[in-house]
């Protein structure tokens, strides 16, 4: 199965906004298709894990790397 991968990149953005950013992208994607977020909020690794948690959505990777988060998120 290909992924069709799109990007959200949300660097610089704080609390609240990755997670609502991410939301969003998330709805106008199709069941299966991956969403790559790029995050430098801390609070991000936290809400999002829990974003994946009560919505079905699965986690592939979440990463840090000098400060910035990476995450793919499959949507259910």
């Amino acid at each position: 199965m290909s992924e069709n991968t799109h990007t959200l990149d949300a660097r610089n953005l704080n609390c609240p906004l990755p997670i609502l950013r991410t939301k969003k992208a998330i709805a106008g994607l199709q069941a299966g298709e991956v969403l790559e977020v790029l995050a430098t909020d801390p609070g991000s690794v936290k809400d999002l894990d829990a974003f994946c948690s009560q919505t079905g959505h699965e986690m592939l990777s979440s990463k840090e790397k000098d400060g910035e988060f990476h995450f793919r998120i499959r949507k259910a």
